[in-house]
């Protein structure tokens, strides 16, 4: 490693314009945006960023961190005063601590919230659109309770992941999982009431929250049942994909909690 000095930088970020954290051609991304931020604040002085992990387009984070690498020590005041005086509105550093030059940020173990916003009936305000999903219709609200806490425990999650790799491993562990009136995230032009699925585990495949929600507002239309998802959940399951995937916008990473750091 050719840097001396190692930060952990915590990042709060509004999604909804952005095409996911991860840098690709043509698009704008969150990771760019922050080393655009970065290499103005250095003076084009040399750095390096790793993220905590990759978001989809339009996913929001309450919670986020990256890595930097640096060759200098930096004043943490001077240097978030700087970022965000330089980020755009829709981003914010919140923190900042310095790690050994061989921290990992990707592969230390860490606990990982995501919160899942959403509502049914009327449609929302246009305003609600970047925070919070819309279902047209009713929804078994009750139920669907029930029905998230079904993906509790370790399971199977192979049919709640895409454009899997050769070695992904499907069986995971979910800490919690649950759905509540949401009181998190308000506004005056959100709806009389809004609803959070909340997930919690160490780590999560790829669409694998949002083919659960897909899956959970399937239960609250009543076009599944509970014995459907205790039957997606087992290692002889049928393995063919979940064929609904629940917008990106309602989705946040809402915590980052590092194991043991």
């Amino acid at each position: 490693m050719k840097y001396s000095v190692s930060y952990i930088v915590g990042l709060q970020f509004l999604g909804f314009r952005f095409s996911g954290w991860q840098k690709q051609k043509n698009a704008k991304t969150l990771h760019d945006m922050v080393d655009k931020t970065l290499s103005f604040v250095f003076s084009n002085r040399d750095y390096k960023t790793i993220g905590v992990g990759r978001t989809d387009a339009k996913v929001s984070a309450t919670t986020y961190y990256f890595q930097l690498f640096v060759d200098e020590v930096l004043d943490r005041g001077k240097f978030l005063n700087s970022l965000n005086t330089n980020f755009s509105p829709d981003l914010r550093a919140t923190s900042m601590r310095q790690v050994d030059v061989g921290f990992n940020i990707i592969n230390v173990d860490k606990i990982k919230e995501y919160h899942y916003y959403f509502s049914f009936g009327d449609k929302n305000h246009p305003f609600s659109a970047p925070f919070l999903v819309n279902v047209d219709g009713f929804l078994d609200v009750e139920l669907m309770m029930k029905a998230a806490k079904l993906f509790e425990g370790e399971h199977y999650f192979d049919k709640y992941c895409t454009k899997p790799s050769a070695n992904t491993i499907f069986k995971r562990i979910i800490d919690s999982c649950e759905i509540v009136e949401n009181d998190i995230l308000t506004a005056d032009f959100f709806p009389e009431h809004s609803y959070v699925l909340k997930v919690k585990g160490k780590g999560f495949l790829r669409y694998q929250i949002r083919l659960m929600m897909a899956t959970l507002f399937e239960v609250g239309k009543g076009n599944l049942d509970l014995s459907f998802i205790e039957t997606s959940l087992k290692v002889d399951n049928d393995k063919k994909n979940m064929r609904n995937i629940a917008p990106a916008s309602g989705l946040q990473l809402y915590d980052v909690q590092f194991i043991d750091v």
